[in-house]
């Protein structure tokens, strides 16, 4: 009973400190420095438990010091096995709070395994069992040599160690099954949050990342989590960008061709991305004549279609002062140079004036294809070609006009883009210009949307499985 008193007078004068040594040691610490603390200052308090244990037997029961190896020893195991479970308590407490909060910790810059310190403490706890055992039967074989060599003597020392043998194993399994209890709540709760955090990223909800609250693997793998629902976060942002891109620059185009008498219009941009750098109008010019324009921009996607916008935006205003074909393509590439001179991007374009009245077509070159012109009479084509360099390169460049007279009714004016003729199939091979003039050939008696859907349908054919790699526009007029 005395030396009943003396551990506890000793561990409650150790517990009575404990709460200003943690919030000196443990609370003032970062949080993923605070279970480690915890582990420390406990094991330390024991030992210093200990000790105070120690020096009142010493002063009371006049135990000499050489024979308090016992009680460190036994601080030591308490201390080892009491300070595992306030760490992990710290830890388990630190996650509440990080999940409560929604906030998270860096990922961890030094990786503290989790097989590793299940190893350690998995090793450390055989050894102190390991020592106990050789301990206590030790301290037996010494008592049972100054016993009674007698039967019932030899039977109540025999119940005597077995009874302290199950003492002693019940309190360390007891110890141990308390670790593991509180280590799986530790896992169950990390395991949680990030399985309930991946449930709603499959879903779509990117509003919620894993806490980062430990140092182990799972904090390394919720580092890198978050790291995905920040990418995945940013993809969404520009998806949805590039979709109000697409919406606007689709509405940049014709919603229909327009009604002019003599001519038959339609016209089509298909583009490989969201969005794309072809552009193709139709206008009704000052002098009443129509004006069918078809461009492309460098390459594709978001840059080419701010360009596409923008030469689109001069080319509006040139319209409303318009003086000719060459003259429009002077003005538009005088304006783009300024602003796309230091991009390096440049833009085609063809722009065509057809004067139903006279069976006039006057048109302009800007570095773009030629334009097609089928005669059904001659079953033959023209090349509408000439001169010219693309828009936004040299401002002060002077192109030329050019013009033909005349047409055989039913004639198939097609104008395109480089994509329908550069198409790919799975083989390597390209589309190309005969491709083009069979199907305008063969569907030249059909309306001029029946041949474009020719054609459309035809690339779609003829690419097959193959990738999309450049925007494709394509513009048809039947000259009636």
């Amino acid at each position: 009973m005395t030396l009943g008193v003396i551990v506890f007078f000793g561990f409650l004068a150790v517990l009575a400190l404990r709460p200003y040594v943690q919030q000196r040691v443990v609370l003032a610490a970062t949080e993923a420095d605070q279970p480690r603390r915890q582990f420390v200052m406990d094991l330390v308090l024991c030992l210093v438990a200990a000790a105070v244990v120690m020096a009142l037997n010493r002063a009371l029961l006049a135990v000499p010091l050489i024979n308090g190896y016992a009680v460190l020893f036994g601080g030591l195991i308490l201390g080892f096995f009491l300070a595992l479970d306030t760490a992990l308590a710290r830890e388990r407490a630190n996650i509440n709070n990080a999940v409560s909060q929604s906030g998270t910790l860096p990922p961890p810059q030094r990786l503290y395994s989790m097989t590793r310190r299940f190893s350690l403490v998995a090793f450390t706890t055989a050894i102190f069992v390991t020592a106990i055992v050789v301990l206590v039967f030790g301290r037996d074989i010494v008592w049972l040599s100054r016993i009674e060599q007698n039967a019932a003597a030899l039977a109540r020392a025999q119940w005597s160690v077995a009874k302290e043998m199950f003492f002693i194993m019940t309190v360390l399994l007891a110890l141990v099954v308390n670790l593991i209890v509180s280590y799986s709540r530790n896992l169950r709760l990390l395991f949680n949050n990030q399985t309930d955090v991946l449930e709603r990223v499959s879903q779509g909800d990117l509003s919620r990342t894993v806490p980062v609250a430990t140092r182990d693997e799972f904090g390394l793998i919720a580092g890198h989590t978050n790291s995905m629902i920040q990418g995945l976060r940013h993809r969404t942002k520009l998806i949805t960008a590039l979709k109000l891109a697409e919406e606007v620059q689709q509405n940049l185009l014709p919603a229909t061709a327009p009604e002019h008498p003599g001519l038959e219009l339609t016209g089509t941009s298909i583009y490989c991305d969201e969005t794309g750098g072809d552009y193709y109008d139709f206008f009704k010019l000052p002098n009443q004549n129509l004006g069918v324009v078809v461009a492309d921009a460098s390459d594709h996607g978001v840059g080419s279609a701010l360009l596409m916008t923008t030469a689109r935006a001069f080319l509006i205003s040139g319209v409303n002062n318009y003086q000719g074909p060459a003259k429009l393509a002077a003005d538009i590439n005088q304006a783009l140079t300024r602003d796309s001179a230091k991009t390096s991007r440049f833009m085609s374009m063809f722009f065509l004036e057809i004067n139903v009245a006279v069976k006039k077509l006057s048109w302009v070159r800007a570095g773009h294809e030629p334009a097609l012109l089928y005669d059904p009479a001659q079953n033959g084509f023209e090349n509408l070609t000439g001169e010219g360099m693309v828009l936004g390169v040299d401002a002060d460049y002077e192109y030329r006009q050019y013009s033909s007279r005349g047409w055989a009714p039913g004639s198939v004016l097609v104008v395109g883009t480089d994509g329908i003729q550069e198409t790919r199939n799975a083989r390597n091979e390209m589309f190309g210009l005969d491709r083009l003039r069979e199907t305008v050939a063969q569907y030249s008696t059909a309306s001029a949307a029946a041949i474009q859907t020719a054609v459309i349908e035809g690339l779609n054919q003829f690419r097959g499985t193959a990738d999309q790699e450049d925007d494709v526009t394509l513009v048809v007029v039947k000259l009636l």
